[in-house]
């Protein structure tokens, strides 16, 4: 049975980020919007992705101040996981913003529609209900926003016991004791990281010949350290030729030149595939690519005029918050408002992994292939008060900038951090890029002490000839 179509201003489809963003910018501005969400509203970043991982890595901080308490004067007895109790919170922290978000896409008077959404001629999106109903809406401009899910890879077939993606990880209901993590990028990294301090015995394995790819050279190998320091067992430069399960439930992971590891699991964390198979796109001037991704302008425009697509189904970086600028972006267009296209070279990137890791604009390898003459300054955190009396001081933060005729820095070209909470101090450096502000500029700003942020401006300052403590 088929409804009788509905019309709207905006019809998006898919609630994730990029979605949800779109939804309630548009309905903030007095837009008639309808959502389709095939699951829930929050999409993978809420509930499978970026929220339980950061819960998660955050109960692992917090075994790591435990176990490092005495160095502090306070004597505590052996501590011990309650993983039940570990995976109620994350569930709590979960179901908490999923109420609140919501909470807010009903007080905006945004109409979701439950079910599978297909695009058609015309602007026509039919939704298919799990049960099986259809009902057909259509939108003056139509949104594509369906997002991404785990890639796998052949010879390790996703079972939620002994394989698993992002997707099963979140499900554990107890802690394996000895975990390979296939994939050394951001999110590999940080399950590595979580599950180590969480009392897992760790193994990375990545093909490519460095770990975390896109992070300045000068950044990796003090996450690598610290991953050291932690037990973490990482291995580059190989390729992982499949495994098998044994007779206790574990699995032998075969990898590089006839190697082998045993594990109690395996997680897949070889980036995401966007989920564009089933957004139907016939009758519609819609392209995809051969990797799945909709083919989209610098405005987010696809081949079909009114119709336009964001967020991880799109080959731009496969971040929330880049979904949140293209929402708006294509919202400001919807509405007639001038805009700006993102610049993806500039975007912030943050890993939670221990150390954590951001940054924004090039790394010094990228700024010279880019035809740049650079200067680089760097700082450790073994000079900074704040690191020093928070006990965390592994890390370095790295300013890279246009190298003017007296040798000093000019305009900053990027910035790259690891180290306590740079994923909370990234702002700053993220404004210098944006900005294209210059050392001089930025030096002049006034840092608190003691502080953390401190060591920016300390690494800034000394590309400008004059440093303070560098």
């Amino acid at each position: 049975m088929v409804e009788t179509a509905e019309n709207f201003d905006v019809v998006i489809i898919g609630g994730g980020p990029g979605g949800y963003a779109a939804a309630l910018y548009g309905a903030a501005a007095g837009l008639q919007v309808a959502m389709v969400e095939m699951e829930k509203v929050g999409g993978t970043c809420l509930h499978r992705g970026c929220i339980p991982a950061k819960e998660l890595l955050e109960t692992a901080s917090v075994v790591r101040h435990v176990g490092d308490a005495e160095k502090f004067g306070v004597k505590v007895g052996p501590s011990e996981l309650d993983f039940g109790v570990t995976m109620a919170r994350k569930q709590q922290v979960v179901d908490q913003l999923f109420k609140g978000l919501t909470g807010l896409v009903k007080s905006r008077k945004i109409t979701v529609f439950e079910g599978t959404g297909t695009l058609g001629a015309d602007k026509k999106v039919t939704v298919t209900s799990s049960d099986g109903q259809t009902s057909e809406i259509t939108g003056t401009d139509v949104i594509l926003a369906s997002g991404s899910v785990p890639r796998t890879i052949p010879g390790f077939e996703v079972d939620g016991t002994t394989v698993l993606t992002s997707d099963e990880v979140f499900q554990l209901d107890h802690l394996p004791a000895r975990v390979a993590v296939i994939g050394g990028g951001a999110i590999g990294c940080e399950f590595a990281s979580m599950m180590a301090d969480l009392g897992s015995q760790v193994t990375v394995l990545e093909v490519l010949p460095q770990v975390l790819p896109g992070v300045d050279k000068d950044v990796v190998p003090t996450v690598l350290k610290a991953f050291k320091n932690r037990g973490i067992e990482v291995r580059t430069g190989v390729k992982v030729e499949g495994h098998e399960p044994g007779s206790d439930g574990g699995t032998t992971v075969r990898f590089g030149d006839g190697e082998t590891v045993e594990v109690d699991a395996v997680i897949v964390s070889v980036g995401r595939r966007p989920l564009s198979d089933n957004l139907g796109l016939d009758g519609t001037g819609v392209k995809v690519d051969e990797r799945g991704y909709i083919a989209v302008d610098e405005w987010c425009r696809t081949g079909e005029d009114g119709v336009w697509a964001v967020g991880d189904v799109v080959a731009t970086p496969g971040l929330a918050h880049v979904g949140f600028a293209e929402a708006i972006l294509v919202i400001k267009q919807i509405l007639g408002e001038p805009a700006v296209p993102v610049d993806y070279s500039r975007v912030a990137w943050c890993i939670y992994c221990h150390p954590e890791v951001a940054f924004a604009g090039y790394s010094e390898e990228a700024a010279k292939e880019a035809g740049f003459d650079v200067v680089t300054s760097k700082h450790r955190w073994m000079g900074n008060s704040r690191a020093l009396i928070v006990g965390e001081t592994d890390g370095i933060v790295k300013v890279i900038a246009e190298k003017q005729a007296d040798g000093t820095g000019g305009r900053v070209l990027g910035v790259h951090m690891a180290g306590p909470w740079v994923t909370e101090q990234l702002g700053q450096g993220y404004l210098a890029v944006n900005w294209e502000a210059t050392v001089d500029e930025i030096a002049a700003f006034i840092q608190p002490h003691p502080s953390l942020s401190e060591n920016f401006g300390e690494t800034v300052m000394t590309l400008t000839g004059r440093g303070l403590h560098g």
